[in-house]
């Protein structure tokens, strides 16, 4: 990145933020209180918003529901002065004089700094009502976030895999009646899986799921083959798929599950892009996301102070340069 034909360019933002999950938003209340001009262009598929309600998120001993904690949030960050924008950034690429060129509905936009937050999205199963479940508690997708609140109950995961076997094993913290609902091949779970789900004591059913039985248009059993069962709350335990194709397009280092490798402060490999969030590997909560969020803005403004000492310290030389130059000479 060319850090001095930034400082000259005048771009339209000190810093883009693409997401406006708890990541992305913590770091523009962070940069609007450093007093930068930050952009944050907000596609509104924040995981949060599937939040039915959170429990060990610090502050809320009661709770608070994903979209509220997400409002809250967003004002927080408007007080501080970050700008709004709804949509989808298409296109992410290097400026040709330094920076980053960003495509928002039709529109080209720069920024020295680019903070990717677009999170991951759920593998969802394919369940009638799936979205209704979500918002009622019935159908879950993070247990580290909620898995307290279905202490003692009947317990069902529905994955496939290595991941569904640790999954269902994890639940076993909260429950003594769980469930793995075993949707992929019988070969996707090896020995050591079905070893380590005896050893836990899981049921498994490897059985299609032949019909969901509804009522009042929500789930209220599986049949398997003939067999009815029902489960007070399910899992979800089919992964998630990362949004990473802007960095992916410039280049960056990404794991095999298509998360950011990111440095100390959040910088990817691709120099002045920085990633928090879902979208970098680690623990998907969303207080790790606002303080990876919080420690990319820090740098964001650290970098942009040095760039605008470097610069101002430049056109001191210059400006003593041309009046040197301009004086008669002496005797």
């Amino acid at each position: 990145m060319k850090e001095d034909a930034v400082t000259d360019r005048g771009d339209d933002w000190d810093a883009i933020i693409v997401g406006g999950g708890p990541a992305g938003l913590t770091a523009a209340i962070y940069l609007g209180r450093f007093h930068r001009k930050v952009l944050v262009v907000d596609s509104g598929q924040s995981r949060a918003w599937r939040i039915p309600k959170t429990h060990n998120h610090p502050g809320f001993p009661d709770g608070i529901e994903g979209p509220l904690l997400i409002d809250r949030i967003k004002a927080q960050a408007e007080k501080y002065g970050a700008t709004f924008r709804s949509g989808a950034v298409t296109a992410l690429a290097h400026a040709k004089d330094g920076g980053f060129d960003l495509t928002l509905d039709g529109e080209t936009l720069h920024a020295p700094f680019v903070l990717l937050a677009t999170g991951v999205v759920d593998n969802d199963p394919d369940l009638p009502g799936v979205e209704r479940a979500i918002e009622r508690g019935l159908l879950r997708i993070c247990p580290i976030c909620d898995a307290y609140e279905v202490t003692g109950k009947a317990v069902g995961v529905i994955g496939g895999g290595s991941h569904a076997a640790r999954e269902a094993v994890f639940m076993r913290t909260y429950s003594d009646d769980v469930t793995l609902i075993h949707i992929r091949d019988e070969a996707a779970l090896t020995a050591a899986d079905r070893a380590m789900l005896r050893d836990a004591n899981i049921k498994l059913i490897e059985s299609a799921i032949n019909r969901v039985v509804l009522k009042n248009d929500e789930i209220e059993a599986f049949d398997f083959g003939g067999e009815e069962h029902s489960f007070d709350v399910i899992y979800s335990a089919l992964g998630t798929e990362s949004q990473s194709k802007l960095a992916r397009d410039l280049g960056a280092s990404m794991t095999d599950d298509a998360c950011l490798y990111v440095g100390p402060h959040q910088e990817t490999s691709v120099g002045g892009l920085y990633a928090a969030g879902d979208l970098v590997r680690g623990l998907n909560q969303i207080s790790v996301a606002q303080g990876e969020g919080a420690i990319a803005a820090t740098d964001i403004h650290n970098r942009l102070r040095a760039m605008e000492l470097k610069g101002a310290a430049r056109k001191a030389t210059a400006a003593s340069d041309r009046t040197t130059g301009s004086r008669p000479p002496r005797d």
